[in-house]
């Protein structure tokens, strides 16, 4: 695997893991709604992790990571659509895509 890639999956799994740490373990959706500055560093991740996989789409079109062509699209979405942003939609990416995300991240860096 190039070395440019791997920069973007460890991009990527510093990300995913620094929602983690924001969430400190509490995975609350309306303590998370209520906090402005919790949200806005959210977003941001996500807006990492969508720039990295497309840089990585770039390089290695055929990269094995599920949904990589809709993890720009949301990056696209929360960059381009800021005034739409949908907090139930980001707080679903969090709790249901960003698990999975961090696992085949992982299993390719191990690679």
């Amino acid at each position: 695997m190039k070395y440019d890639i791997k920069k973007y999956l460890f991009d990527i799994k510093t990300s995913i893991e620094s929602v983690n740490e924001y969430l400190e373990g509490k995975k609350d959706f309306f303590e998370y709604q209520n906090n402005k500055l919790l949200r806005r560093a959210v977003e941001r991740e996500v807006e990492i992790i969508g720039e990295a996989m497309n840089k990585i789409l770039l390089l290695d079109p055929d990269i094995q990571i599920e949904n990589a062509r809709q993890i720009v699209n949301t990056r696209n979405w929360v960059i381009h659509g800021y005034d739409k942003v949908d907090d139930v939609i980001i707080w679903g990416i969090v709790i249901n895509h960003l698990p999975k995300l961090l696992k085949e991240v992982i299993d390719l860096l191990n690679e």
